[in-house]
């Protein structure tokens, strides 16, 4: 198997509110099936879907809808003060802001943690030592 990841995707209880607050967010649609899924760019290579959670569980052989826990989705900003400005138009959105931008407890980052419409946390983060470079590729340390 190629270390790769392609998809990852979410079992949500209102694909309206996803809909609105990545729409918000400025996210695109590359894939809105009504009342089913929608699928948005999250990477080069890489698409995060946000998927009916009945149709979810059926699409798993479950009987009834998981909830998301234990995952948090990151996203790196260059500054503290784009840390801060991206937290409050995630709030403006319909997010909840579950830790506001601080020092983090670990590894010399300040960040936050907002939480979508349906719960799935995203932290924001700013650690100068760390790094996105315009082709996608992550440079830690």
């Amino acid at each position: 198997m190629d270390q790769a990841l392609h998809f990852v995707t979410v079992a949500t209880r209102d694909l309206d509110a996803a809909r609105r607050f990545y729409g918000a967010l400025g996210w695109q649609a590359k894939l809105d099936v009504p009342g089913e899924i929608v699928f948005y760019r999250s990477a080069a290579g890489q698409l995060l879907g946000f998927f009916d959670a009945g149709a979810f569980a059926r699409d798993q052989g479950e009987a009834s809808p998981p909830h998301v826990a234990g995952v948090t989705l990151s996203h790196n900003v260059g500054s503290r003060a784009e840390v801060v400005a991206l937290v409050e138009r995630m709030a403006a959105a319909g997010g909840e802001v579950r830790k506001a931008p601080q020092e983090g407890e670990f590894g010399g980052v300040f960040h936050a943690h907002v939480a979508d419409p349906n719960g799935l946390v995203w932290e924001v983060a700013h650690n100068p030592a760390w790094s996105v470079l315009p082709d996608g590729s992550v440079m830690l340390g």
